[in-house]
């Protein structure tokens, strides 16, 4: 990944999750090696799980996406 200065961009390893069901948002921290299947609002309780297409709750909820899917983007 490069940033607009052909710099190493950093892998961002927050993303704030909101719950579709309640409108909880949770700044949570990404694990950068691995995608995150389920997740429990820590509002209503909802189980979380990603939508059809995307790799964890972070690709679906989130405000930015797994480590992973940044990867694979910078490499595009």
């Amino acid at each position: 990944m490069t940033d607009s200065k052909g710099g190493a961009a950093a892998i961002e390893t927050h993303s704030t999750i909101t719950c579709p069901a309640c409108g909880h948002r949770a700044a949570e921290q990404m694990p950068i090696d691995s995608c995150l299947r389920v997740y429990e609002c820590g509002g209503c309780g909802a189980i979380l799980r990603p939508k059809a297409g995307d790799c964890c709750v972070f690709c679906t909820y989130g405000d930015v996406p797994c480590p992973p899917i940044q990867e694979e983007r910078a490499r595009a």
